[in-house]
């Protein structure tokens, strides 16, 4: 399979069930939050979302108008407790760019 597939262009068609399995929490760190100046917020989406269907959720869900998406593969930390070594499961986060005129209060619920 070639790396240059073809992605249809499409929007995906969610049930609002769906919808809310792929938006599952907004990031609240500091970086995140220095996105909101360029008008930037940030969710914790399942490693199997595509940035189409986050566009769709996002829009359908917090009604507002989505310029572009971003998304990033975080890898799990190895973390020691007690000596025995484990590892924290990988997650992605998705950087939502807002249009002008449009605001997602993250700190009030959905």
């Amino acid at each position: 399979m070639s790396r240059f597939r073809v992605i249809p262009k499409a929007p995906p068609i969610l049930s609002r069930a769906a919808m809310y399995d792929i938006v599952r929490a907004p990031v609240i760190t500091e970086k995140a939050t220095m996105g909101s100046e360029h008008n930037q917020v940030t969710f914790r989406v399942p490693l199997t979302a595509d940035k189409r269907a986050v566009k769709v959720a996002i829009e359908s869900l917090f009604k507002v108008k989505v310029k572009a998406v971003n998304t990033v593969r975080m890898k799990g930390k190895r973390k020691a407790t007690k000596g025995r070594v484990g590892q924290r499961s990988d997650y992605k986060k998705a950087i939502v760019t807002l249009a002008e005129g449009s605001k997602i209060d993250v700190t009030a619920g959905v």
